[in-house]
């Protein structure tokens, strides 16, 4: 079995969504300046990760993804999974020859080990990554709606348009200023 880069930063960006989805979508663009993974990466991964079933997504303003799942209901098997090309046989790069007889004088130790790893991982529930991370002291910050920028306090006095003496600040005023002055 084979773990690539792909593997780790999915199950890293399905920790990060886990911690943070609480009040609604997080976007990838968040995961993406968190994580400083690419995002059209991103993207690849979560497009693979919903085919799957593990996370839904939102379109429009204040979209982006959730869990299709409790977080203690996916395992970091079913992540990595969803995101390798991971074939039954890990020997597939060989030629013909030297799979048989690798198979046939080790091929017990690898399929074990293979097994083993995937109840370790099957065993490790995307919740326990978060506890994790909340143990460590990463604050889970929830994708809080942005506050509404403060409006500016209105005064009783209107204040004029045009602060220079002399200067009138409408054309009715244009009118009244005696002829020779306006030259």
């Amino acid at each position: 079995m084979r773990i690539t880069t792909r593997g780790q930063l999915a199950v890293s960006a399905m920790t990060d969504l886990a911690l943070r989805q609480k009040i609604r979508p997080v976007a990838l663009s968040t995961i993406s300046a968190r994580q400083g993974t690419s995002l059209s990466y991103l993207e690849q991964l979560f497009s693979a990760l919903r085919r799957a079933g593990l996370v839904d997504s939102t379109r429009g303003p204040g979209g982006g993804y959730t869990l299709a799942r409790r977080a203690d209901q996916v395992s970091v098997a079913e992540i990595i999974l969803a995101v390798e090309n991971l074939k039954a046989d890990d020997l597939q790069n060989l030629g013909a020859g030297q799979a048989a007889q690798v198979k046939s004088m080790t091929g017990d130790l690898w399929s074990t080990f293979n097994a083993r790893v995937m109840d370790y991982l099957q065993s490790v529930t995307l919740q326990d990554l978060v506890a994790q991370q909340i143990e460590k002291g990463v604050v889970a910050e929830e994708a809080a709606v942005p506050a509404a920028a403060p409006r500016p306090k209105l005064s009783a006095k209107p204040r004029p348009l045009m602060a220079r003496v002399g200067v009138p600040n409408s054309v009715f005023a244009l009118g009244t200023i005696p002829l020779l002055q306006r030259r």
